[in-house]
């Protein structure tokens, strides 16, 4: 920004008159040194004065001779000029820059009608402010001293826009800068993730307590079932025991659970694919709360085909309590010393403390089959969340070698190996187990009973059990003891007897699941759940006895 000079020649004069008076005594040197002196200045004040620089429009502009114009102007000027020079250097370059986003904004497209037309509005505003009237008039072609109070305006004026600026372009920074925008995205990617994990543990956490807790469906029918008997109590009289109960020629199955519709489930697709139902025989096992409400089921829906079926209680079998079953007794010592808790603090001596959620007496019937059955020989465990497609009788006969358990196993690769469901830190794993044995599952096991006895299998388990007090080598569940209990003692059965995963696994293949006896539905997503999965369900339901008054007035929803 140029200010136009004035008085440049009067100055010019004064300064060679005074050089004249000077030389009082001239000499040859001093003639010729005042000679060029003054064709310097006469020069100078040519070029300061010329019509161009007089009448320069007050665009804002640091180059070429404007620019020299105004340096060497403001060296002979007041400060105040000087002042003026300083905010006119600030305006131009933020024109320039704000210019030179706008330039890039076209470049790449980027929100075109928006950020192209903010930043030429931005470089729009500097011009205007120096063009105003009164700032040109006051400080741009002012003859004399400059006015402090317009500068000051002014400065004020010129600042506020590249405040202004300033901020525009920190914002659009970092739709321009690379590095931002790679630090955004990474940011972005770390938060995503961030809520995907916490995601994935709401997920299973809800589906951990949609597994756990009893469907409104399901209590509906226990309460009906119930107040079926309490109505009727003569005609649901307790049978006296049946001798197919004890006859070990017939095909015994063992089922623990206390859900009504899922037991019936499996005695019912174990019946009507079986050839010669009335061979079978189920021994169901559920607790006290639970067997009035099962045993009116089977009353009122008796089973097809002949087939037998027996109903008790856990506490119906007397051995077992706290003094001969070692997990019996570790909960009363645990309920005792209050380690019964969230899992979130230590209990007495350092043990972890018990969650009750995971511990039922009901899943650990099965290490306790030969004393429950002491005149059966063999016997197919049989979990409620599966359903039979075949005749299973072929199961008898396979020959186990002398083994007490017949199973299919589940690892496949590194996975489902020994190594997961044991504490190989602890000494006493690491000495008796192989980390990369491969585990089997439970939901069909066919268990040669003599050969449990005999082995005494039974106090086997007690030893582990009774080892693993301080919960160090395993956690909870009821397949690590079965792990350890029949380590090498258990036959590999042909997969295509027991399909697992239909709880949790949408990709298991519809010809494997067709071809196989047993599908098995574990996992939280229960086929008598909201959440199973729905390409699975119908292989469960069209089990259900969904003609029974008590689920169609529970609103099952099959």
């Amino acid at each position: 920004m140029a200010v136009p000079a004035r008085g440049g020649r009067g100055s010019s004069s004064s300064f060679g008159g005074s050089a004249l008076r000077n030389s009082s005594f001239p000499s040859y040197r001093i003639v010729i040194s005042a000679a060029f002196s003054l064709l310097f200045l006469v020069t100078l004040s040519v070029i300061l004065s010329s019509p161009h620089n007089r009448h320069r429009h007050s665009s804002i502009s640091r180059t070429g001779t404007n620019y020299v114009h105004h340096t060497l102007l403001a060296l002979n000027s007041d400060p105040l000029k000087t002042r003026l020079d300083l905010i006119h250097r600030q305006a131009t370059d933020h024109v320039a820059l704000v210019n030179a986003y706008a330039a890039y904004a076209r470049k790449l497209k980027m929100d075109i009608s928006r950020q192209v037309s903010i930043f030429d509005d931005l470089a729009k505003n500097f011009s205007d402010i120096s063009a105003k009237p009164n700032y040109r008039a006051s400080l741009f072609e002012a003859e004399g001293a400059l006015d402090e109070d317009v500068l000051r305006q002014f400065e004020k004026e010129v600042k506020d826009r590249v405040k202004l600026a300033r901020l525009i372009i920190a914002e659009a920074k970092e739709n321009y800068d690379n590095q931002v925008k790679i630090q955004k995205l990474k940011d972005t990617i770390f938060a995503v993730q961030d809520q995907l994990v916490k995601a994935k543990k709401n997920g299973a956490l809800a589906s951990e307590i949609a597994a756990r807790s009893i469907p409104k469906s399901l209590h509906c029918l226990a309460m009906r079932l119930v107040g079926e008997k309490i109505s009727n109590p003569k005609k649901y009289r307790d049978d006296e025991p049946e001798a197919a109960f004890e006859d070990p020629s017939l095909y015994h199955y063992a089922i623990a659970s206390d859900n009504v519709i899922a037991v019936s489930v499996v005695v019912n697709s174990v019946v009507k694919n079986a050839e010669e139902p009335w061979k079978h025989v189920f021994h169901v096992v559920t607790n006290r709360r639970i067997i009035a409400a099962m045993k009116v089921w089977f009353k009122m829906r008796p089973v097809k085909g002949g087939a037998h079926v027996e109903i008790k209680a856990v506490e119906d079998f007397s051995f077992l309590n706290s003094s001969y079953v070692p997990l019996l007794r570790q909960l009363d010592f645990a309920k005792k010393h209050s380690l019964i808790s969230d899992n979130k603090s230590q209990g007495v001596g350092g043990r972890v403390p018990w969650d009750l959620d995971q511990v039922s007496m009901i899943d650990n019937l099965k290490f306790y089959l030969p004393e429950m059955y002491p005149k059966l020989h063999k016997i197919l465990l049989l979990d409620d969340d599966v359903v039979v497609q075949k005749d299973l009788t072929e199961v008898w006969n396979i020959d186990l070698n002398g083994k007490v358990n017949g199973a299919v196993e589940i690892c496949f690769g590194p996975f489902h190996r020994y190594i997961q469901y044991l504490n190989f830190s602890h000494p006493l794993i690491k000495e008796k187990f192989n980390p990369k044995s491969c585990a089997w599952a439970y939901g069909m096991n066919i268990f040669d009973l003599d050969a449990w006895r005999r082995e005494k299998f039974t106090d086997e388990y007690h030893y582990w059990q009774n080892m693993n007090g301080d919960r160090t080598l395993w956690k909870s569940g009821t397949l690590a003891p079965g792990l350890v209990t029949f380590y090498s003692t258990t036959t590999p059965l042909d997969k295509s007897w027991h399909i697992l995963g239909l709880g949790y696994n949408p990709s298991i293949s519809m010809d494997e699941i067709k071809h196989a006896a047993v599908i098995h539905f574990n996992g939280n997503m229960k086929p008598w759940l909201d959440v199973a999965l729905n390409q699975y369900k119908n292989l469960w339901t069209k089990y259900v006895d969904s003609e029974m008054e008590f689920v169609q007035m529970c609103n099952f929803g099959l």
